[in-house]
Parts: C-alpha cells; sequence; structure tokens
C-alpha cells in the first residue's frame, strides 16, 4: 500500500520560508515523478511543483516560480518543497503526490491533478501578513 506522508508545515511571517518533506513508502519510488500540490480555503487544488523520477526535471507553477525549490532524494524516498519569500496567498495545505505513470521524462505543462493516483494528507502552510 502507498503512504505519503508530508511533514514541515506551520505559521510564518511574510518573507520567512519553510522547508516541507514527503516520505514515500510502498512504491519504486525512485521511478515516479512526485508533485505538491496545495488546496486555500474555498479553492481548488492547484499545481505547486514537480520533479522528474531522475530528479534532472522540474516545473513550477508561475506563481511560486523563483521562490520555490523541489528536490528528491531517492536514496531516502523523500521529495522535499524549499519555499522561501512566502506570501499570504501561498497560505494552504500542501499535498504531496506521486504521478501515476512511472518514467515520465519530463513535464511540458502545469500537470492536473488527475495525473497522479497516490496522495498525502496534507500538511498546513499558513503565512501571517
Amino acid at each position: 500500500q502507498v503512504q505519503l506522508v508530508e511533514s514541515g508545515g506551520g505559521l510564518v511571517q511574510a518573507g520567512g520560508s519553510l522547508r516541507l518533506s514527503c516520505a514515500a513508502s510502498g512504491l519504486p519510488f525512485s521511478t515516479y515523478g512526485m508533485g505538491w500540490f496545495r488546496q486555500a480555503p474555498g479553492k481548488e487544488r492547484e499545481f505547486v511543483a514537480v520533479i522528474t523520477w531522475r530528479g534532472d526535471n522540474t516545473l513550477y507553477a508561475d506563481s511560486v516560480k523563483g521562490r520555490f525549490t523541489i528536490s528528491r532524494d531517492n536514496a531516502k524516498d523523500t521529495v522535499i518543497l524549499q519555499m522561501n519569500s512566502l506570501k499570504p496567498e501561498d497560505t494552504a495545505v500542501y499535498y504531496c503526490a506521486a504521478d501515476k505513470s512511472r518514467y515520465r521524462f519530463s513535464y511540458y505543462r502545469d500537470p492536473p491533478a488527475t495525473d497522479f493516483a497516490s496522495w498525502g494528507q496534507g500538511t498546513q502552510v499558513t503565512v501571517s501578513s
């Protein structure tokens, strides 16, 4: 059974940083692309960032480009989202997700949530102004 467990959320002031982690189990982690999504109250879940299975290709939503960095450690079955220069509009529950397809070599567009088959329970990020 696939399990994705996020951690690292919390309350931070605008301009601050947080580092989210997602620990995976129950799947051959190194063969799947991994993504981060977020959902704010009253809004739909939206794409944040994605990284290919080899970690050599990444894609970011325009709203976080230049501020967030996604990375992965295939030896530890972990994907990281480093979030800097946080803004109040980044407040949301953040979810990590595993691509439903293995060995995807690149992402050319913001992938929809339907491209991901396994999801974590989410971690709350709150940015105060």
